[in-house]
Formats: structure tokens, sequence, C-alpha cells
């Protein structure tokens, strides 16, 4: 048998990639384990890509808001500063909502949990009475509640206890410690390596777009490259668009509850509309936890403001569910609401909150590839469909000619 050089080729390529396939399943712990360390090395470098990515979509709104004015926009001195300014401008207000959430939100926070905990020490005396007014008609039931109402904590056992801890746990403390600073820096300089190398991005950003557009365009065949390129228009198209519409609706959201808890003359009204803004940024989950901890901190002033602010809540999150999300975000991803919960739940077990985060739009990138595909699919099986009952349909017509042109033809004869 004869072997050109194109099929000896194609054997090759197919025992190299059985060789490959062997070898990965023979040491996939070995291989798992060395993607986990290039992925520990490139981290920084990863997590840089991730957050110039996010940085990237409010500086460009700042970047079109200020120097795209027509009458302007063309002059040499604008072209030149209008990124810097516009990264710097960005970076103000990321860190301005960095020092509002540590310096405001937190120590209101804290506040809120002493005063529960003193509130805690006082209420519970009139909790007791109270029902031991309720049960005073029922003696047994009082018999069977009072040791739990009467229980004390032993504070001088617990202070013993703790004091043992770190007399004879000195040394593991010492060390946990120890390395608990040693990952606080390491992470730390990871971050600022991570943040430097974000601003590296988006003031070369332009530059590295068209450097990686040769890189495949040299390696990959045509075909690739341009698949390759659609891909990656279309996941930033959605992740951008994604990243945009969770950031308003999120400010959307926290205004409406400003308005509402300052007219409802609610305490914490600040606090509780910033922190629902925060959470409102983690789909499905966010509106949840908001929802509680506004509770708690409304019940440390008032009982009946809490049980008023949680039907507020239900209230305000209808309408921003029904006739806000689904304009400002829904819309702009195109995601049914059950893959919506199905990329919550699987990138919430598998990455924790980022992972919510990421996987509603990578899904979406998914679901709009998919949905592609399949129209092109139905599109070409209706097409060759459509082209072979025209052909049947052609044959009918000519078998319906050539039968009338048989039947004249017979008529003339006898005529």
């Amino acid at each position: 048998m004869n072997l050109d050089k194109k099929t000896m080729h194609n054997i090759e390529k197919l025992v190299l990639f059985t060789v490959l396939v062997v070898a990965v399943f023979f040491k996939i712990d070995s291989i798992w384990s060395m993607v986990k360390k290039i992925i520990t090395l490139l981290s920084p470098f990863l997590l840089g890509m991730a957050l110039a990515f996010v940085i990237n979509v409010l500086m460009t709104f700042i970047e079109h808001a200020l120097f795209e004015d027509k009458h302007f926009s063309d002059r040499k001195i604008i072209r030149k500063i209008k990124r810097p300014v516009s990264l710097v401008l960005t970076i103000v207000c990321i860190f301005g909502i960095i020092y509002m959430v540590s310096f405001v939100v937190i120590p209101q926070l804290g506040t809120a949990v002493t005063k529960f905990t003193s509130d805690i020490q006082t209420a519970l005396p009139k909790f007791q009475k109270w029902i031991y007014s309720l049960l005073k008609d029922y003696p047994k039931v009082q018999e069977a509640v009072d040791p739990y109402l009467n229980m004390r904590p032993d504070w001088e056992s617990i202070i013993n206890r703790i004091s043992q801890f770190f007399v004879n746990g000195g040394t593991n403390l010492l060390g946990t410690a120890t390395a608990m600073a040693g990952t606080v820096i390491s992470s730390v300089a990871s971050l600022v390596i991570s943040f430097i190398f974000a601003c590296y991005i988006l003031i070369q950003k332009e530059k590295l777009g068209r450097q990686s557009d040769r890189v495949l365009k040299a390696f990959l065949p045509e075909k690739v490259y341009v698949k390759i390129l659609d891909l990656c228009t279309l996941s930033h198209h959605i992740f951008s668009k994604f990243i945009a519409g969770q950031c308003l609706e999120a400010c959307i959201l926290g205004s409406m509850f400003f308005v509402v808890l300052t007219i409802g003359n609610f305490p914490y009204a600040l606090l509780i509309s910033v922190m629902v803004a925060f959470t409102a940024l983690i789909p499905i989950f966010g509106a949840w936890i908001s929802c509680f901890i506004g509770a708690f901190l409304i019940l440390t002033e008032s009982p009946i403001s809490a049980l008023a602010f949680i039907i507020v809540f239900q209230i305000v999150q209808q309408i921003e569910n029904n006739f806000i999300y689904p304009k400002v975000v829904g819309t702009s991803i195109g995601l049914p609401s059950i893959w919506v919960l199905a990329a919550v739940t699987l990138g919430g077990s598998l990455f924790g909150i980022a992972g919510m985060l990421i996987f509603i739009p990578f899904t979406s990138v998914v679901y709009t590839l998919l949905k592609n595909e399949v129209s092109r699919r139905l599109e070409n099986e209706d097409a060759v469909n459509g082209s072979k009952d025209n052909h049947d349909h052609k044959k009918k017509k000519e078998k319906v000619t050539d039968g009338k042109e048989v039947t004249s033809n017979k008529k003339s004869r006898k005529g």
C-alpha cells in the first residue's frame, strides 16, 4: 500500500494525540498538580487581567463622557491625556467606594452589633417576665421551661478556659499568627502586582489588542483565527454589558432603598442602602443577605420597625425584580432565568461568590453560541429540504408536461 506525505502526516498526528491521551490518563494527578502550580505562579497576572477587564468598563464610560466632545476630541493634547486622566479618575472612584465602605459602613455595623449585645442583656429579664406572665395559668409548663429561662452563662469558667487556651497553646498560636501574617503580606504583594499589571493593560490596551491579533493571525489557520476572534468579541460584549448592567442596577436599587427608608424614618437608612447596593452584585442570594443584615440592624432599635422593613424590602425587591432588573441586566445578556439559576448554583458551588458573578456571563456566552449553532444547523437543514422539495416538484412538473405533450401528439396523429 502506497502512503503519500499527507496520509503519513495525519497518522503522525493521530499517534501523537493517542500518546498524549494515554499520558494524561495515567499521570492525571501529576499533570493536575503541575497545572495548579502554573496557575499559582500566574495568578497575579490573571487577577490583573480580570481587574483590568472590570475597571475598563468604568474607565471607558468616563472616557466617553468627558473626552468624546466633537469640538475638542480631535485635538492632539486631548488624545494624549484622555487615557491617563480617565484611568486616574476611575481609580479615585474605586478607592472612594472602598473608603466609604471601610470608614462609614463598617464602623456603623460595629456600633450596631455592640448596641445589640448590650440590649440583649437588658432585654432578657423583660423577656423572662413576659414568658412568665403568659404561663402563669400553666404551672407545669412553667416548671418545665423555668430551667431554660434562668440559665446564666458561667463567665468565670469561660474566662478560665480562654486563659488556659492562650497559656497552653501559646506556641501554636504564635506559629499560626506568623503563618497568617506571611499569607497576608503575600496576598497584599500579589494584589499590588495585579493592580499595577491591570493599569499597564488599560494604558496600552489598543496596542496589546493589535499585538494579540497579529500573533493569532500568524500562528493559526484562517478559519480557527476567525472563530476565536468572534468568540472573544462575543465574550467581551456580553461580559461588559453584564458588569455595566449589574453596577447600574445596584446603584438604582441602593438609591430606591435610601429614598424609601428615609421617607419611612427607618434607622441606619444610609448604611442599609449602601449594603443593599453592594450585595445586589451577588445574583439571587444578595437580596437575602441584605434583607437579613438590614433587619438585624433595625432590630437593635425597634422590633416593629424591623418587621416593617422586611415588608418594605419585599415590596421594593419585587418592583426591582419585575421591572428594573429585566430591563437593565436581563435583556443585556439575553439569558433565561432557568439558565441564570443554574449558572449561579454551579458557579457558587465551584468558586463561591466570584463563581456566581463569572458564571452568569460565561453561561450567556455558551447559550448564545449554542443558540446560533442550532439556528445555523436548522437553516441548513431547511435549505437542503427546500432544495430537495424543489427538485422533486420540478421532476413532477416535467412528468406532467411530458404526459401532456404525449397526449397532444396522439390527438394530432388521430386528426
